[in-house]
């Protein structure tokens, strides 16, 4: 399925451009003290990020940097969102989007002409925040949080946590066509180490089992500062990488400090990026989905209906690896591709080996996950060096996954 929604009569999704969200801070207190802006220069700004190429502005009253000192309350925030408002209100030709996790700021920002909440506790700090959501019927983007604004560690965490806002969100009413989906890039919790933005970052696509729109804040992210120990004053270049990684992976809207350099990036990113091309006939679509981890299709098959049970019965099934096996013996060579045949894969290896004019060979192996857990199961119990061979199979599959294995290194 391709991605194509309105917002506030903005089109955003695969087929449409990468929007550009710019980021207006009002807070003092923020983590880049080059993005707060006084309401004597608001305006000029805002106009100077749509001229280059913004088309939603995202207003920031309250600092949501986890080390943001003062905390401020939610009347000091509504003091100083309002009046922003108020100075944007009919004279800027783009989206407003408000940075708040209170519904009372949300409600009257949206009396005062924003469009769009941006809320990065994911509808958790405030109970009330989803109800004001689906009461004016706006769109809202959600970061992944579970009980404090992005507390998921890991990719699968975060997905868990997106499915549970959406479901969240379904039941009380809200039109969830008009969420837009954070991953939640960045250090919000002690715990979360660069490597989980990392993965994030290469696992982005993963987030495209939701069919929803995807927004990316990567913008001088802490993350950045892991690889190039430098102020965030000094992360854009780093922040230009990751967000053509991130644009390339699927994001549909990029929330950045830098509009202008930006832009050139997400166009270049943009263009490299597979387009989606379902075929289509009266009422039937045939789509390739493309499913990087076996959690993804879980994700996918439940949001169709598929039982809880049958997805996770099944998605093993639908990521296939293809393994090489180097310098073993022929009959170990033989021995392999006759077991993954007879579970549905396959094998292949070179000609002499299959007629024994060599006594040693690489093999190449296809299968899927669970064809090489019944192959490394079998594999354990037979002769000569195989249970070696299988040991040595289940450690590479097992540290594809694994989060330290794909993505520590010395930084």
């Amino acid at each position: 399925m391709v991605v194509d929604v309105d917002i506030c009569g903005l089109k955003v999704g695969d087929e449409h451009p990468v929007r550009l969200m710019g980021v207006i801070n009002l807070s003092k207190e923020s983590f880049y003290k080059g993005s707060v802006v006084s309401n004597e220069s608001l305006l000029d700004v805002a106009q100077k990020m749509i001229d280059s190429g913004a088309t939603i502005l995202d207003i920031g009253a309250r600092s949501t940097w986890p080390l943001a000192n003062p905390v401020i309350g939610e009347e000091e925030e509504l003091n100083r969102m309002i009046p922003a408002l108020d100075i944007l209100k009919d004279n800027v030709d783009a989206l407003i989007s408000v940075d708040t996790v209170y519904a009372s700021v949300a409600e009257e920002s949206l009396k005062h002409g924003a469009d769009i909440v941006n809320d990065v506790s994911g509808f958790t700090t405030d109970p009330r925040m989803i109800d004001v959501v689906a009461e004016y019927d706006c769109p809202a983007v959600v970061m992944a949080s579970e009980e404090i604004p992005g507390d998921p560690i890991g990719m699968d965490a975060i997905m868990n946590s997106l499915a549970a806002i959406i479901d969240k969100a379904d039941s009380k009413g809200m039109n969830t066509d008009k969420l837009i989906l954070d991953p939640a890039i960045g250090k919000w919790i002690p715990e979360k180490d660069p490597i989980f933005d990392f993965e994030t970052i290469d696992q982005f696509e993963s987030l495209k089992v939701f069919h929803k729109p995807l927004l990316a804040a990567v913008s001088r992210k802490s993350c950045i500062d892991a690889v190039l120990h430098k102020p965030a004053s000094e992360r854009l270049y780093g922040s230009l990488a990751a967000t053509a990684i991130v644009v390339h992976k699927g994001a549909h809207i990029i929330r950045t400090h830098d509009i202008p350099e930006t832009k050139d990036v997400v166009e270049v990113a943009r263009a490299m990026r597979k387009k989606e091309q379902p075929v289509r006939s009266g009422d039937f679509e045939v789509s390739i989905m493309d499913i990087v981890h076996p959690d993804d299709a879980e994700y996918l098959m439940k949001s169709m209906g598929v039982t809880g049970t049958g997805a996770k019965v099944m998605k093993n099934k639908t990521i296939s690896k293809v393994i090489r096996v180097n310098n073993i013996t022929t009959t170990e060579a033989l021995i392999i591709k006759q077991e993954i045949l007879a579970r549905g894969g396959d094998a292949a290896l070179e000609r002499d080996a299959v007629s024994h004019e060599t006594e040693r060979t690489d093999v190449i192996i296809i299968g899927t996950l669970l064809q090489f857990e019944k192959l490394v199961h079998k594999l354990s119990f037979q002769a000569r060096q195989l249970p070696l061979i299988a040991e040595m199979i289940a450690e590479a599959l097992e540290n594809d996954m694994d989060v330290e294995h794909r993505y520590l290194r010395d930084i």
